[in-house]
């Protein structure tokens, strides 16, 4: 991973977007730090697509786009998208499986989280989970005294066993029955609200995260940057992001953004003087 300093200005140029996990990325120890909130309103108010790709809920992701500076939100970790439309002054939701489709694995998280909290008694249910429409997230390390390494495996291995997907955030685990993740799902938000083939967007957005359950869009973009606390889990990854912030969290995600907004300028600089 190489310092976010040595971004080049050719590649913050060619930037239309950036797409960023929320919490221990955008957020810092739990809080919305005020330099990291600025930092997205300079994103947005620079003409860049700004997307959180989240495994928070549905009922928080109503509030992220309503409320902030943003084009949309991917939640659960890519079980839908939601956009707020200001034209007609509402909420517009796009579900990979409606609710009622996933009726029937609600049974099989009920039993996975009974036999995860049978086995991991220090692990609890996320204190989010009443706001989730599709998911299951087992808390270790949020409202939790922090689990090991063993505990986290083994949470992951009673996921499997019923073979359901699932994901390590920084400080939950994530698990569903469905054929999606953040990556799909942002695949299929910039397609259907920005027209934005993958061949292009890959190229041309850049993701900011912190944790394994970004990984897939560490692979899958050419410009991906981790916060500085994505050290903590880069033994559990293989595919580190291509630039590393100094700071952790809310503090490195507005790092990012004041120096791919000072390299665009420095690229304008030099178009203008040729």
């Amino acid at each position: 991973m190489k310092k976010i300093a040595s971004i080049t200005p050719s590649e913050c140029a060619r930037l239309r977007g950036v797409l960023f996990d929320i919490d221990d990325t955008f957020t810092h120890e739990g809080k919305m730090l005020p330099q990291a909130f600025q930092a997205l309103w300079d994103l947005r108010q620079a003409g860049l697509i700004t997307v959180p790709l989240t495994g928070r809920p549905a009922g928080w992701c109503d509030h992220f786009a309503r409320m902030w500076p943003v084009d949309g939100v991917v939640g659960e970790n890519g079980a839908f998208y939601y956009y707020y439309d200001h034209k007609a002054g509402k909420l517009r939701q796009r579900y990979i499986f409606t609710p009622e489709q996933i009726a029937d694995k609600r049974k099989k998280l009920t039993t996975i989280k009974n036999e995860v909290l049978r086995r991991v008694p220090a692990a609890a249910v996320a204190s989010d989970q009443p706001f989730r429409l599709f998911d299951l997230a087992i808390d270790f390390r949020e409202d939790v005294r922090p689990l090991s390494d063993e505990e986290i495996d083994e949470i992951c291995r009673v996921f499997a066993k019923h073979g359901a997907t699932h994901k390590i955030s920084s400080i939950h685990v994530n698990g569903w029955f469905g054929e999606y993740n953040k990556l799909s799902t942002a695949r299929l938000f910039l397609k259907e609200r920005f027209s934005l083939n993958w061949s292009e967007a890959k190229a041309c957005m850049l993701f900011a995260g912190d944790s394994p359950n970004d990984e897939p869009m560490f692979q899958a973009l050419e410009l991906t940057v981790g916060v500085a606390n994505i050290r903590d889990f880069t033994s559990r990854m293989k595919h580190p992001p291509k630039y590393i912030t100094t700071k952790k969290g809310g503090h490195g995600f507005a790092e990012m953004a004041e120096i791919i907004l000072e390299k665009r300028k420095q690229a304008r600089g030099a178009k203008s003087e040729r």
